[in-house]
């Protein structure tokens, strides 16, 4: 069982595509659907688990810990494995191309095509085994064995060309001429060049699979070096995709490895898969949508609330962080002002790489203020060869959108001080990246209120000193 599931050598029925199919998806939902409810006491209903929204699907989850989405994207691992190789295979004994069963991968599609490759018969002649190598030979001589000492040098480059080629147009299309960091770009983008690279690598007869993750790698790598060198993205951005990319890559590349040296899948149908990527990202663009996600920190100073509010509406200038995130050069607070009174009053919080524009939306001393971000600016400075690099996602993928501070009384003249920051986040996959962006503002909300505990205690010593 292990093998027809995690393998990539057995031919894949109809009978037990289907099986394991329904029992895996029956036990994913169970299973996920038992965690959130278990943490957040919310039911996950089948039909909201089967929207192919991934951004709709979580939006149940905006309030749920930041371990959640990690334990979610972990476990989801394992199942897309099964899939993707289950439905290649099945797709080659449907009589279908290869990368037909690579529809599994892609939102919105995965579902109809594991339904259609479920329900087609396998086809006589269809087969699934290793393919033998065309050997060229002039009439009359004896056959002569492939010389496996080959180290496949012209095929490397060729599946390390083609899939970089793939990346860098993947990131021009989706990024300038659509504005989408999605799905597409970050998940089935490298999941094709490691398909390409592979395939086109074990092409000409079977190379080591140790030799085919390499060149999928390196493909990544030159894709990545080439988005620097171009001034498309700066170097912690690259880091941070990092994680992504080499996963899926290598899962590409075993199924492109697979592919090439089970079937006779011929060029065009490669050139064809890699052709509908920008019809894939164009669709994500018209169906994208982004929910608003709450990130709340809290803190217990020893003063009362009528000490903390004057440090909460504004405060004098913050010291150097210690905290290595912020010398990667993603922005954090430096201070604190506003302008006039009550609501309708602005709050500018000044950071590294500018202000935020906060009019006040509630004013209600000394328990809560509430406020809007009418503008804010960039996440960070990006570290690059040039001096100037600005790629779109520093102005608009994480955006906030309202602020809010809680000052709630507690026994013995003491206040536990709540900060929320509600935000956007337009990058894909939620799961992933909600990790990265909720990790930052919990650091810049302790950052701030640690400060205001600081000078709301120092406050409150002189106010008993003086009396």
């Amino acid at each position: 069982m292990l093998r027809l599931w995690f393998g990539f050598s057995d031919p894949v029925g109809r009978r037990p595509y289907l099986i394991t199919g329904v029992s895996l998806m029956v036990l994913k939902y169970l299973l996920e659907a038992g965690l959130v409810f278990a943490v957040t006491g919310k039911s996950w209903s089948p039909i909201t688990y089967l929207n192919p929204i991934m951004s709709l699907r979580l939006a149940e989850l905006r309030d749920a810990p930041t371990w959640l989405y990690v334990l979610l994207a972990t476990s989801t691992l394992p199942f897309m494995w099964i899939g993707a190789s289950m439905s290649v295979r099945r797709a080659v004994d449907a009589g279908g191309s290869a990368w037909l069963g690579m529809g599994f991968m892609i939102p919105i599609l995965n579902l109809p095509t594991m339904l259609a490759l479920a329900a087609v018969p396998s086809k006589a002649g269809a087969t699934w085994t290793p393919q033998p190598t065309t050997v060229f030979r002039s009439p009359g001589a004896q056959p002569r064995i492939p010389l496996q000492i080959d180290t496949g040098l012209k095929a490397a480059l060729l599946g390390v060309a083609a899939a970089v080629t793939v990346g860098l147009s993947m990131m021009f299309l989706s990024v300038y001429g659509l504005g989408l960091y999605g799905v597409t770009l970050f998940f089935i983008t490298p999941l094709v060049m490691g398909v390409v690279s592979a395939f086109l690598f074990n092409r000409p007869h079977p190379r080591p699979l140790g030799n085919t993750i390499l060149v999928a790698l390196a493909s990544t790598f030159i894709a990545g070096a080439g988005m620097l060198l171009l001034a498309l993205e700066g170097i912690i951005c690259l880091a941070m995709a990092f994680p992504i990319a080499v996963f899926i890559a290598i899962l590409g590349a075993l199924i492109g490895r697979a592919v090439a040296v089970q079937t006779r899948t011929p060029l065009r149908h490669t050139a064809a898969m890699m052709l509908a990527l920008p019809g894939i990202a164009g669709a994500e663009a018209q169906v994208t949508t982004v929910p608003l996600h709450e990130v709340q920190t809290a803190i217990e100073i020893d003063a009362p609330p009528e000490a903390v509010w004057p440090n909460v509406i504004g405060f004098s200038e913050l010291p150097r962080p210690a905290e290595w995130v912020f010398r990667t050069g993603i922005a954090y607070p430096t201070r604190a002002r506003i302008e006039g009174e009550g609501v309708g009053a602005v709050r500018h919080c000044e950071f590294t790489t500018g202000p935020f524009v906060e009019p006040i939306t509630a004013w209600e001393p000394p328990r809560r203020l509430a406020f809007d971000v009418a503008a804010q600016p960039p996440a960070m400075k990006e570290w690059s060869p040039f001096q100037h690099v600005h790629p779109p996602h520093l102005d608009g993928s994480l955006r906030s959108r309202r602020g809010e501070f809680r000052l709630i009384p507690l026994p013995g003249g003491r206040t536990r001080l709540e900060g929320s920051t509600w935000y956007e986040l337009s990058m894909a996959p939620t799961l992933y990246w909600k990790v990265w962006s909720d990790d930052v503002l919990h650091r810049i909300h302790h950052r701030v209120l640690q400060h205001v505990k600081r000078l709301s205690e120092e406050r409150a010593r002189a106010a008993s000193s003086d009396t």
